[in-house]
């Protein structure tokens, strides 16, 4: 994997232990994200192995995003909007809308195939796309679990206000509150608005911790200079710290306890044994993962014939 560019190193004795400025990805018809996780400086931040910004981005009319089914295993799929709407759909045959604030946790476990579309009847003015897609590897007693999904509407998860915070629990725990969305794993999850001058403590309860600036800039406690959106900061552990938003910011805090072993990682599939990702490409490209309901089309095996391909 290439190096990512930089806008400095952090100094030794602050609580920033890396810097981490995403690169660009195409995921889907010139749709582009910007993915921080897995990087060169760092593969994981507690059970979080994957973690993308999409948009913000207003497509053309007639033109939305279109995910075509596509597989995993080993992993929690987490997608998080905060602008515009998608649909998944899974080979278990469930049919959700996601809606800004909302939850949508699809453990795929020993496998499960799933698409993510934008709705037909909002591709007609130009749709609009913002959010966080995010991977949470499972546990090695859990990389073979039954496939599942959980919806959690943005009233379920806790929210926290005052002093110029609103910071929403999406899964785990954080500053005593704990979501309703099952994991397994030790870990925390949330999304932080912050007005100009607000503070955020960052406590060391959690072993390894991040945040991502998905807008705004901020300022670290004992840490020169400020940073700007688009930055995942891996904090060091053992320590609490605070966050000053420079301007009006949104971010997203992040990590958990460190993961019992590394993972390998090819293109959707997470394992901790690389035999198990060779038996996931074989059951792929043979039709094991089974159909997703409703999807006509697939996402081939990189280099496997055209990238998105027709059932036959």
């Amino acid at each position: 994997m290439p190096n990512e560019p930089d806008d400095r190193n952090p100094e030794p004795d602050g609580p920033i232990e890396t810097v981490i400025l995403p690169r660009t990805s195409e995921i889907a018809n010139g749709f582009t994200v910007r993915r921080a996780l897995p990087s060169s400086r760092r593969r994981m931040v507690g059970p979080f192995i994957f973690l993308d910004q999409m948009g913000p981005e207003i497509l053309r009319p007639g033109i939305g995003l279109d995910v075509a089914p596509h597989p995993h295993i080993g992993l929690s799929t987490v997608t998080y909007l905060f602008d515009g709407e998608a649909v998944h759909r899974d080979s278990l045959g469930v049919s959700q809308r996601i809606l800004p604030g909302d939850v949508n946790w699809m453990t795929a476990g020993r496998g499960i195939a799933h698409s993510e579309r934008t709705p037909p009847e909002m591709r007609r003015g130009g749709a609009r796309m913002f959010g966080i897609q995010s991977w949470v590897a499972l546990p090695a007693g859990d990389e073979e679990a039954d496939p599942g999904f959980a919806h959690h509407e943005a009233g379920e998860l806790p929210l926290i206000e005052g002093e110029g915070k609103r910071v929403r629990v999406i899964a785990g725990s954080l500053f005593g509150a704990r979501s309703p969305v099952q994991t397994h794993s030790d870990l925390f999850y949330a999304d932080a608005l912050l007005d100009a001058g607000a503070v955020l403590p960052i406590a060391a309860e959690h072993e390894e911790r991040a945040v991502y600036i998905v807008e705004g800039t901020i300022a670290v406690e004992r840490q020169s200079g400020t940073f700007d959106g688009g930055r995942l900061l891996v904090l060091k552990p053992g320590e609490t710290i605070a966050l000053r938003a420079v301007t009006s910011a949104r971010l997203m805090l992040l990590g958990g306890a460190a993961m019992d072993g590394p993972r390998h990682i090819w293109w959707n599939f997470v394992s901790s044994r690389r035999e198990r990702i060779e038996q996931a490409k074989a059951d792929w490209k043979a039709g094991r993962f089974g159909a997703v309901p409703g999807e006509t089309e697939y996402i081939s095996l990189p280099g496997d014939g055209p990238v998105v391909a027709r059932y036959p």
